[in-house]
């Protein structure tokens, strides 16, 4: 077997709001910088192409109903010319790209929060489809399904993703730790309009240190930040916006070892890149500990299963007899 060591780059930045080709590009610049450091795999935030449903949380279902219209707008499909930049940039500077996008359905009421997968050849080699929106994302994003528990073999090594808040989500979890996950990219928004006691930076950091240290592997976090254009766009509607959506502690970016300790200092709201030299050899020696795959488990007791079959919203049925089976 080979283990392979490289560095990899993690971003925490915003992006720019509602704008794809303008956010690609960004991306794009970053991803050029972290190469020409040495990177072989580069994170970047939730829905980085091109924002985060903000109104959700700091308006009423009416106001924001016409944010969601500009985001539908501003939604990609992966099939969409305006992705192949960023395809192409990863197979130009021989760099892997987890990101974030905001997916359009095929309904207008049909967006998902969606996690690319390209490898350093420029290919889309998967997606994933965040599960459950959480709390007030509920208003604008559908949720996707198992078929998108993956984990994708790269030339860099088995590679896994879940979005924000599912990195809480302990089956899901498990379900990519049992295809063999190494690297697991967790990416995120900030977050300040949290209840008052709640540290989401320190949140976010105890997610990922949970997730490597019971599957003994390495976790990226990248996370978004709130820059004053995106507080500018909402003022209109919210004039107490800075207040709302300004608070401290609100994003952390960074990399988690195999132990569950965080590798070097990560960014807390700052924005910017970061680095880490990740080595998978150091997933084993802590698997003969807790090894929650193997002899640490007892799965004649628990059986877990995942139903990875994509969502049919219809069958269609072109003779009587089938149809009167059901």
């Amino acid at each position: 077997m080979e283990f392979k060591k490289f560095k990899a780059a993690t971003v925490q930045t915003s992006p720019i709001f509602l704008n794809v080709e303008k956010t690609i590009a960004k991306a794009i610049s970053f991803v050029k910088e972290a190469s020409s450091n040495g990177a072989q795999l580069i994170a970047f935030p939730e829905v980085f192409v091109a924002g985060y449903p903000y109104w959700n949380w700091i308006m009423t279902p009416v106001q924001g109903s016409k944010w969601y219209e500009e985001l539908y707008k501003s939604s990609v499909k992966i099939t969409d010319n305006s992705l192949k930049p960023l395809f192409q940039a990863a197979k130009d500077f021989n760099c892997h790209i987890v990101i974030g996008i905001n997916e359009r359905g095929d309904s207008y009421g049909e967006i998902y929060n969606t996690n690319l997968i390209i490898d350093n050849h420029g290919n889309l080699i998967g997606k994933h489809r965040k599960l459950v929106p959480t709390w007030a994302e509920k208003l604008t994003w559908t949720s996707g399904d198992g078929s998108s528990l993956k984990v994708y073999n790269t030339e860099i090594g088995p590679i896994g993703t879940l979005a924000c808040g599912e990195n809480t989500n302990t089956l899901a979890r498990f379900t990519l730790l049992s295809q063999g996950e190494l690297i697991h990219i967790a990416n995120y928004i900030s977050l300040p309009v949290a209840p008052p006691d709640y540290d989401m930076a320190e949140a976010i950091k105890i997610r990922a240190a949970a997730h490597s240290f019971e599957g003994k592997l390495f976790t990226i976090v990248s996370c978004s930040t709130i820059s004053q254009e995106i507080k500018d766009a909402l003022r209109a509607d919210v004039p107490n916006v800075d207040e709302l959506l300004t608070r401290k502690n609100s994003a952390f970016s960074g990399f988690i070892g195999p132990n569950g300790a965080v590798i070097g200092e990560p960014l807390i709201d700052d924005e910017g890149i970061v680095y880490a030299d990740i080595d998978l050899q150091k997933c084993i020696q802590p698997k003969q500990m807790h090894d929650i795959l193997g002899h640490y488990n007892r799965f004649d007791i628990f059986d877990l299963r995942v139903n990875i079959a994509p969502t049919r919203k219809i069958t269609f049925i072109d003779n009587h007899e089938e149809f009167n089976k059901r």
